[in-house]
């Protein structure tokens, strides 16, 4: 890895930490070059300005939580339990999503640019688990009333929900119960 090279990935790691600790507007450029250990020119060398760093970090938050879901989603086992092995997997839950932190920045949500990102992700992620909903209603798993894409909303609000609900209270087990009880309405019913 070049010098270069290790300063700009230093700095977009740094503006995504930021960007989901403090958001946007808390995200000033001294905080990034500082966090990064750059020096003051490092952030205009490799890039525009913070909106066009903000966007490479986004672009790298967003895709790193893509392939986690589709790793996790794509893996082995039945369309149920592919997704509860999404809802069930590791995730610092106090800590929240860093996607889903980005939805509540109004400065993120009001430019189309750095919302782009955010907004495929979830749509990914969201039309995979309608995939998935679909199969195992061919399989015979689901019930053949539930609508894919309305399941897959159902996933991503009682996981983006549950970060609100665990911080809100401090406590993990607010996240547990939400994610619990959405599996108990999708386990499939003995014959």
């Amino acid at each position: 890895m070049s010098t270069s090279e290790s300063t700009s990935d230093r700095l977009v790691e740094s503006t995504r930490e930021l960007l989901w600790e403090r958001g946007y507007v808390g995200t000033s450029p001294k905080a990034i070059l500082e966090r990064a250990g750059a020096g003051q020119g490092s952030m205009y060398h490799h890039f525009k300005g913070k909106p066009d760093l903000a966007l490479a970090a986004i672009r790298r938050t967003a895709a790193e939580l893509r392939a986690t879901a589709e790793g996790v989603l794509g893996g082995p086992g039945t369309p149920y339990e592919r997704i509860e092995a999404y809802l069930l997997r590791e995730r610092d839950v106090l800590r929240g999503c860093p996607v889903g932190r980005l939805t509540m920045d109004p400065d993120v949500v009001a430019s189309a640019e750095l919302r782009a990102p955010v907004d495929e992700t979830l749509d990914a992620i969201r039309e995979l688990i309608a995939g998935i909903v679909e199969e195992g209603k061919e399989l015979g798993q689901f019930a053949p009333s539930l609508d894919g894409e309305q399941i897959a909303a159902a996933v991503l609000a009682t996981v983006q929900g549950g970060y609100v609900l665990a911080r809100a209270s401090g406590s993990p087990a607010d996240f547990d119960a939400g994610v619990r009880g959405l599996l108990s309405l999708l386990a499939p019913r003995p014959a």
